[in-house]
C-alpha cells in the first residue's frame, strides 16, 4: 500500500482514497490472500513507497529474476 494513495489531491486536496474504497480495498486483499493461500501460495502485502519496498524485498528474497508492475496514469489539468 502506497501512502501517497491516501493522501489529498492536487485539485481541492480530496482524499483519493476515502473509508469505503479503502474497506473495499483492504477486503478484496484478504480474499486474494486467502484464495492464494488454499492453492499453496501466499501474498506480500507491505507498506510504503513501491520503490522503496520492492527494492527491500528483492534484496530480501535474494533469488528474484523478474519484476513486473504498472504505473497509475494520470491526467494533466
Amino acid at each position: 500500500f502506497d501512502p501517497r494513495h491516501y493522501l489529498g489531491t492536487h485539485c481541492y486536496n480530496w482524499p483519493k482514497t476515502g473509508p469505503h474504497r479503502l474497506r473495499f480495498l483492504l477486503e478484496s486483499v484478504k480474499d486474494l490472500r486467502e484464495t492464494l493461500k488454499k492453492k499453496g501460495s501466499t501474498l506480500v502485502v507491505r507498506k510504503g513507497k513501491p520503490e522503496d519496498v520492492v527494492c527491500d524485498l528483492i534484496t530480501q528474497l535474494g533469488s528474484v529474476t523478474a519484476v513486473v508492475f504498472h504505473e497509475e496514469v494520470r491526467e494533466i489539468l
